[in-house]
This record gives structure tokens, sequence and C-alpha cells, in this order.
């Protein structure tokens, strides 16, 4: 069972955001990453809620609704983003991107996103080189491999235990290569506490 998130850092990563300029058009983004089963998807809902609170309209999009499956790490997920979001929000225009329905294993329905103040964009790989000339905040969650792998089995199922291991080895290299962790700006642990 984890612990609640620390608000005191949710709140500081909204107020970091908000003092910067917009640099994605008229949005601010904010970018969570780190690997899976870190915590990430719990902070963005933490850093929604935070927006929400000091009355920012705020979005979260979910990586985990891009990745075309289990490989979907690198090859056309930052292309369709950029396209389909990125590119649209910087022009101060919706954006709308295809959700990838893990179950099927295709690209199912279509997602709105609105032009928000704030865009939390969240996912392992969310923080690659190519958003350091548009994320205002660049947050990365880090936690034990043992608990990461033991939350992805608990959602997942044990069944998917080697799809779980070929990620976290994808994961590995993608991190090593962009220097994700040395780039952030704010680092959480696994319950939301900041950490240096």
């Amino acid at each position: 069972m984890s612990a609640p998130s620390d608000e005191g850092a949710l709140t500081t990563i909204v107020e970091r955001a908000l003092a910067a300029s917009p640099r994605l058009g008229p949005v601010r983004a904010v970018c969570l990453d780190g690997p899976a089963g870190s915590g990430k998807t719990t902070a963005a809902a933490g850093v929604l809620e935070a927006a929400s609170a000091c009355g920012t309209r705020a979005v979260v999009v979910h990586l985990d609704d891009l990745y075309e499956g289990w490989s979907g790490l690198e090859g056309s997920l930052w292309p369709r983003l950029s396209a389909q979001v990125l590119e649209p929000l910087r022009r101060g225009l919706p954006g709308r991107f295809q959700r990838y329905d893990w179950a099927t294993g295709a690209f199912a329905d279509w997602i709105d996103v609105p032009v928000p103040e704030l865009l939390v964009l969240e996912g392992c790989g969310s923080a690659r080189r190519e958003c350091d000339a548009w994320a205002v905040v660049r947050v990365w969650v880090e936690a034990p491999d043992e608990l990461r792998l033991a939350r992805g089995l608990a959602r997942d199922g044990v069944a998917a235990r080697e799809q779980w291991l070929r990620w976290m080895d994808d994961e590995r290299a993608h991190f090593a290569r962009e220097s994700s962790r040395e780039r952030a700006d704010i680092r959480l642990d696994e319950f939301g506490r900041m950490t240096p």
C-alpha cells in the first residue's frame, strides 16, 4: 500500500510551473517522467488537484494511452504525440489523439485535449530531450525495481511478468540515453516526496 503523496511537493510543482512563462504556445507544460510503477500517475492526479485548488485549468495526458503496446516507448510515440497534441496546443488549438486499447492491441477511440493553462504529460519517456524547448518543469519519479514490478503485476496480472521485465530493460536504456533523472528539475520518490 502506498502512502499519500506529499501535498507540499505537488504544490511546489504547480507553483514553479505557474511562475514560468508558457513555452508551448499559451500552455505551461509539466513532464512527469520515470520508470513504470514508480508513482507517476498518482503524482499526476495530485498535480491536477493542486492546480484545480488554485483555480488553474489543467489537463493530464497519460502516455499509457499513446504507447503502441509493450514496445511503444520508442517508435511512433513521439511523432504521434507531437503531431496530435503538442503542435496543436503550441498553436493555441485543442489536441486530439487516438487512444491505444491494451486489451485489443489496437488504437481505438479518439480523446480530445482542450487547451489548458497547465498540461501534465505523464509517462515513461515524457521528459525526453525533445521536451526541453517547451516544458517548464521536468519531474522525475522513482521507486525500487522490486516495488515497481510488484505494483505492475498487481495491476496487469502475473502473466504480464515477461512484458514487464522487457519494458524495464527498454526504459533503463531510454533513461540512460536521455539522462532523464539528471535533467529533472524536481525529483520525487515512490510516495511523492521530494528527494535530492
